[in-house]
C-alpha cells in the first residue's frame, strides 16, 4: 500500500511532505515522491495530516466496558472504539480489586492479546493498584488497598502471561522499596495514587521507578519550600502522564507543565473509563457509582473518578490549550511508547516501524487509521 501526498510527521516530528509505503505490517519506504508498484493500492490522502497511531497507556475502558469486567467482548468493544478515535495501541488498566479477581482479568487480557485479530492493539496491562496510599486513593476503592507484595505482583506477572508493562504504587508504603526494586526487573514501575514525600518519591526514582501515574492527580501539591511528590517527579528524569481532558488540569498548568517537564518526558492518557463515548449517566469503576455529565466523571463525594474523554480528545485539549500540535501528538504517541519500551516498532512514523497510522481532517478529526498495515477506518 502507498500512501500518496501524505502532511506526515517524520522522525523529528515536523510535519514533512512526502509519501509513506506500507509492506506487510511495516513502513517500508518514506520518501519526497514514491511511483506506485504494479497493482499496489493506493490512498490519497490530499496532504492531509498525517500521524503515528496513538498510545494509550492509562485507560480503564470505553463504550460500556471496563478492563475489569473480564470480558473478551468488552475488550474487542474498547479496542475497535479506540482504533475509531486514532489510538491504535492500548494498554487495559485495572483497578484495585481483589487478588483472585485480578489474577482473572491478567488472564483474560492474555487470551484476548494472543487471539486479537482487529481494533487497537492490546500491548499489555496497566496494573494499576492495589499498593495505594488510603488518604491519595481517588477514585480506587479503598477495601481492596494493600501494602506493596511482590510475591502477589509476580503471581499476577505470570497469570497475565508477562504482559504487565506499568505497575504503580504509592512508595512511602512499607516494602515499598524493596518492590520497586525487584518488579522494575519485569516492567516499568510507576509512583502514584501517593501521599508521600520528597523523600520517599526520591527513593523510588533512585532503586528503579521511571515513570510518574497522572501528575498532580492523586498525589499532595507542592509549594516553593516543599517540593514534595510533585517537584520530585518534576526535578527527576521519569516520564510522567498527564491527564489532558480539560477537566483534571487547569490549562495553565498544562502549559507550565509541558515547559517544566519537556516534550520528550510528558505522556498524555485519557485515564478513560467506561462512560466515555456514552450519555450522561450512572456507572460503575472498581465497584463505586460514578456519576457522569458531559466528560466529568466523579464518585458522589465529587472526587473525580476518570475521564470521559479518549486520548485523541486530550491531543485536541493540548492543542486548544496552546500546546504545538507536533509535541502534543509525540506526548501521545512515541513517549508512552517509550515509556513502555515498545518504541522500537511503534510511537513514530519511521522506516521499518508497524505501520499504525492516523491521517486528520484540518478540524484534527480522525478520517483513516491504519493498523498494522491493513485499514481500520
Amino acid at each position: 500500500m502507498l500512501l500518496k501526498n501524505c502532511n506526515y510527521l517524520n522522525s523529528k516530528f515536523i510535519f514533512a511532505s512526502g509519501d509513506i509505503r506500507i509492506e506487510e505490517e511495516r513502513i517500508s519506504e518514506i520518501a519526497k515522491t514514491l511511483e506506485p508498484n504494479p497493482g499496489e493500492e493506493v490512498v490519497d490522502v490530499h496532504f492531509k495530516k498525517v500521524i503515528p497511531g496513538l498510545v494509550d497507556v492509562h485507560t480503564h475502558g470505553a463504550v460500556g466496558f471496563d478492563a475489569c469486567d473480564n470480558t473478551k467482548e468488552g475488550l474487542q468493544a474498547v479496542a475497535n472504539y479506540e482504533a475509531e478515535n486514532g489510538v491504535t495501541s492500548f494498554l487495559p488498566t485495572t483497578m484495585t480489586i481483589l487478588e483472585e479477581d485480578l489474577m482473572k482479568v491478567m488472564a483474560t487480557v492474555k487470551e484476548f492479546k494472543e487471539e486479537q485479530t482487529e481494533g487497537a492493539t492490546v500491548q499489555g496491562i496497566n496494573m494499576e493498584g492495589p499498593f495505594f496510599s488510603m488518604a491519595k486513593k481517588g477514585a480506587q476503592n479503598g477495601e481492596w488497598i494493600r501494602e506493596p507484595d511482590i510475591e502477589m505482583f509476580k503471581r499476577l506477572y505470570k497469570a497475565s502471561g508477562e504482559n504487565i508493562r506499568l505497575v504503580d504504587l504509592a512508595p512511602e508504603l512499607p516494602g515499598a522499596e524493596e518492590f520497586i526494586k525487584e518488579a522494575s526487573k519485569f516492567c516499568t514501575v510507576s509512583v502514584g495514587h501517593t501521599n508521600g514525600t520528597h523523600e520517599s518519591t526520591k527513593m523510588a526514582y533512585d532503586n528503579g521507578a521511571s515513570h510518574c501515574t497522572h501528575l498532580y492527580n492523586g498525589m499532595p501539591g507542592f509549594s516553593h519550600r516543599d517540593p514534595s511528590v510533585v517537584g520530585t517527579i518534576i526535578d527527576s528524569d521519569a516520564t510522567t502522564e498527564l491527564i489532558c481532558d480539560g477537566i483534571h488540569i487547569n490549562p495553565v498548568i498544562v502549559r507550565n507543565t509541558f515547559r517544566a517537564v519537556g516534550e520528550d518526558r510528558l505522556v498524555l492518557i485519557s485515564d478513560s473509563m467506561r462512560a466515555t463515548g456514552m450519555a450522561d449517566g450512572e456507572y460503575d469503576l472498581g465497584g463505586q457509582t460514578v456519576y457522569v455529565k458531559g466528560n466529568t466523571a466523579t464518585l458522589k463525594d465529587g472526587t473525580l473518578a476518570g475521564s470521559a474523554t479518549n486520548l485523541m480528545g486530550c491531543v485536541r485539549k493540548a492543542y486548544e490549550f496552546d500546546i504545538p500540535l507536533e509535541k502534543a501528538v509525540k506526548c501521545a504517541s512515541l513517549n508512552p511508547a517509550r515509556a513502555i519500551g515498545i518504541d522500537k516498532d511503534y510511537g513514530s512514523l519511521e522506516t521499518g516501524k508497524i505501520a499504525s497510522i492516523v491521517v486528520l481532517n484540518d478540524d484534527l478529526e480522525v478520517e483513516k487509521v491504519f493498523i498494522k498495515g491493513k485499514k481500520f477506518k
